[in-house]
């Protein structure tokens, strides 16, 4: 399976980026074809709502900026995996500017299958975060294989670990 992985910190070595990485160790060791990209290290401006790509763009935005690299990955996608940190109650900013700016096309749409990777300092802030997880697989259709959580006295341990791999053997 094509897997593609946006990964939202913008902490190289942090939490997040951690869960990502042994999301995408796991699932290539499992046979999967995985990219992972930092979104956090790319301009992506959000959505302009100018509905160029609906009236003269024919499904392209007329915004030109680094998003232009993700869309045929998330075009190409069988599954798509976020990995956000949780700073306020919500998805990042950084995981936001990318979903958002697929108006364009509506969805991706060869994604079946989503999951969700998510860590915070503070226990109990994961509810804003896993329905707007949950709108989104319901909007785009995709089968929601779940989330992982870490909170901060469970970073980066074998527990965290093991609850990544039992997600990637959902795919």
């Amino acid at each position: 399976m094509n897997i593609l992985i946006l990964q939202g910190s913008p902490r190289a070595n942090g939490n997040t980026a951690w869960m990502a990485e042994e999301f995408k160790n796991a699932a290539e060791a499992a046979g999967h074809q995985v990219t992972l990209v930092n979104v956090a290290r790319k301009k992506i401006a959000g959505c302009l709502a100018c509905e160029y790509c609906h009236t003269k763009g024919n499904g392209v935005c007329i915004q030109k900026d680094d998003m232009q690299e993700l869309y045929p990955l998330m075009t190409e996608a069988e599954a798509l995996v976020l990995a956000a940190p949780i700073y306020y109650f919500t998805l990042c900013a950084q995981i936001q500017a990318p979903i958002q700016r697929m108006y364009c096309v509506n969805n991706p749409a060869k994604v079946k299958k989503m999951a969700l990777l998510m860590s915070s300092y503070s226990p109990g802030v994961y509810d804003g975060a896993l329905a707007e997880f949950r709108d989104i697989c319901d909007y785009w259709q995709v089968e929601n294989l779940g989330f992982v959580s870490a909170k901060i006295d469970e970073q980066k341990t074998d527990d965290i670990f093991n609850k990544i791999k039992a997600l990637v053997e959902k795919f």
